[in-house]
């Protein structure tokens, strides 16, 4: 693939093949999203071909969706059906002729007779006369009440519509997705969701994505793209990287030893080149010379590249206190009762699902709109502000050079180049003006000139969003060594893991908290979805902020926690194999009425037809309740690792 004069890349050739789950990683600009778009058909390469067989079906989710803003969410997620609305059209009219003629006996009229039969049985068997069912049952399985069907997509958020475009793709099936940064926007729960229908209910799946933990839970191959080549690893993400350093270390021998043998040959070619009787020598050299590839070796991974926020005003020992804090938009209430203090340098995690109320609790932090309540600043706190929209009140004349050299002081002005190369600024994109950019790179942009400013309070809303994993390492590191006090609102686990000492999580008007990291929150939390062992140890006190607290000995936990977990294993794999029995029985009874239908009687018996179609109905419940079922099954086996 060819932009300019440079090829993107160059004779890259890979096969998927069905059930591959497919990471596709590289540093920004290396043409992964132009891959998807290559596989998706919506980009002809310069040159090569992409050999897609005639039946396999191909969904490609973009990182940014255009979604119309007249529809409903109803309506959008029925697109995904257009093809069974326009095959039942197609039927209604060829009915309607079939009524209005009346020369029963030409050949025409047979023809149409079986051209009708035919289209009919494949609208019954792709279950045409029960799509309705299947959209409401996956919209609510994504999280979406029914009173939301209704509502224009236009009232939803970022997050939502997201799920709105992975119902479509749900519901199509596509035997290969392809997914560009499908974690922007969701969050955590969400994420998780997505986790497990790929790793069970997908057929395959390529994935471009910067989240760390949601490659390695998904994936089991990871293909590399870098310096115009491809890399095709047969493992997971975490095993790749460790592959991946390996392979450059052996470049880098392979080089120098390359380098060598080039200043080798040049120093004989210099040293004889007017000697007659070394001029045969020196012509083999020279042409020896010419014939040399020279050897690349992958860019320099320089995210131990090290940012230090700049020494600022120490701040009070409660730089945040709320009391009673309640924010409502007229009847709709975000939350109510919020009581909380966040002491000097904590570093804690707000989350929670999307429109529950954490980046209003930020704004209500900020003074940017009005509450209910009390809310106490602590004594010298400068607070540090990154939200999406920071990104809109750059300066847009200054070059992303000077953006930096207006907030760069002491040191830090020598390394100004380094720090931009590490946030994907490196080379002649320094030199661009803040007008020219995209969100993505003002977002960045914002953030590195965020790093640099003497605050001692931060409050950062989706910061991971945009930034590769290594710039996300060089933030992670900035803030894990900043001696202040953080808020992160993010989705982005790995970003949070070993960062965070404390979680806020926003749900249903309220804020509990939970003391420990990110992952001791999801563990509770799936403990709280399986067995409810948590539920006797809540606290029931009336106020929103609540402490997870567990008087109970860990050893009798344990020892109750196992006995439960046991008892629900054993349920679960009896309801597995009913399941399967099930299934097994419908797919032998399906396959027999097919044989039936394909005789010439039974061809005409539209009994059989409707036999079929509730044969088929039968069989996907029960696939979907076997699918179910596995998904419970596989997440109390992890209980039990």
């Amino acid at each position: 693939m060819e932009f300019g004069v440079t090829p993107l890349f160059d004779d890259v050739s890979f096969v998927i093949n069905k059930k591959d789950r497919i990471a596709l990683v590289g540093k920004n600009g290396a043409g992964k999203s132009t891959m998807l778009k290559i596989l998706a058909g919506l980009q002809r390469p310069t040159s090569g071909v992409v050999a897609v067989p005639r039946e396999v079906t191909i969904g490609y989710l973009p990182q940014v969706m255009v979604l119309s803003d007249e529809c409903t969410v109803m309506e959008e997620a029925e697109k995904a059906f257009e093809h069974i609305a326009e095959m039942q059209a197609a039927l209604e009219r060829m009915n309607q002729e079939l009524a209005d003629r009346t020369d029963y006996e030409s050949e025409s009229y047979h023809a149409l007779i079986e051209r009708f039969t035919r289209e009919n049985e494949r609208f019954l068997m792709m279950g045409g006369t029960n799509y309705q069912a299947e959209i409401e049952r996956t919209l609510q399985g994504l999280g979406f009440s029914r009173a939301d069907f209704d509502r224009p997509t236009s009232e939803f958020s970022g997050g939502w519509r997201m799920r709105i475009e992975l119902a479509k793709l749900l519901l199509r099936r596509p035997d290969v997705l392809l997914l560009d940064e499908p974690t922007n926007h969701l969050d955590i729960e969400s994420i998780q969701w997505l986790e497990n229908f790929l790793a069970t209910r997908c057929n395959a799946v390529v994935l471009v994505s910067h989240d760390r933990a949601f490659i390695n839970n998904v994936t089991t191959r990871t293909i590399e793209i870098t310096c115009g080549r491809i890399y095709d690893y047969k493992v997971p993400y975490d095993e790749f990287v460790k592959l991946r350093k390996e392979r450059r270390e052996q470049q880098l021998r392979a080089y120098e030893n390359q380098q060598k043998q080039i200043q080798d040959t040049e120093e004989f070619i210099e040293r004889f080149r007017y000697k007659a009787t070394k001029a045969v020598q020196v012509q083999s050299r020279i042409k020896q010379l010419e014939k040399i590839v020279p050897i690349e070796v992958d860019e320099e991974d320089n995210s131990a590249l090290r940012l230090k926020f700049p020494p600022a005003m120490r701040s009070g020992n409660y730089p945040v206190i709320c009391e009673d804090v309640r924010k409502a938009y007229g009847e709709h209430v975000v939350f109510d009762h919020v009581t909380l203090t966040i002491n000097r340098g904590e570093k804690v995690a707000f989350v929670g699902k999307n429109g529950e109320g954490k980046s209003t609790l930020v704004k209500c932090i900020m003074g940017e709109i009005p509450f209910d309540g009390k809310l106490t600043i602590g004594h010298n706190v400068q607070i540090g502000y990154f939200a999406q929209n920071q990104a809109q009140l750059l300066d847009e004349n200054l070059t992303v050079f000077d953006t930096i050299d207006r907030v760069a002081t002491g040191d830090v002005r020598l390394k100004i180049r380094d720090i931009l190369g590490a946030f994907m600024f490196g080379g002649e994109a320094s030199d661009k003006k803040v007008k020219v950019l995209s969100g993505g790179e003002r977002s960045r942009l914002a953030m590195i000139k965020l790093l640099l400013e003497p605050v001692n309070f931060l409050i950062l809303d989706e910061p991971t969003n945009h930034l590769d994993m290594r710039s996300k390492d060089v933030l992670k590191d900035a803030i894990r060594d900043f001696d202040g006090t953080v808020i992160v609102v993010s989705h982005d686990r790995e970003f949070l893991d070993g960062l965070v000492t404390k979680v806020y999580e926003f749900g249903g008007g309220q804020v509990r908290e939970h003391l420990g990291g990110i992952y001791d929150f999801l563990q509770k939390k799936k403990i709280d979805s399986l067995q409810q062992l948590a539920a006797p140890t809540l606290s029931t006190s009336p106020t929103a902020t609540k402490t997870e607290e567990a008087p109970v000995s860990e050893a009798k936990l344990s020892y109750e926690a196992q006995k439960e977990l046991a008892k629900k294993i054993r349920k679960v794999e009896k309801q597995v194999a009913d399941c399967e029995t099930r299934i097994e029985k419908l797919e032998a009874d399906i396959a027999a009425l097919e044989t039936r239908m394909a005789t010439p009687e039974g061809a005409s018996d539209m009994s059989l037809y409707e036999q079929h179609t509730a044969l088929k109905k039968e069989l996907d419940t029960a696939v979907e309740e076997w699918e179910n079922a596995s998904m419970e099954l596989d997440e109390l086996k992890e209980q039990t690792n």
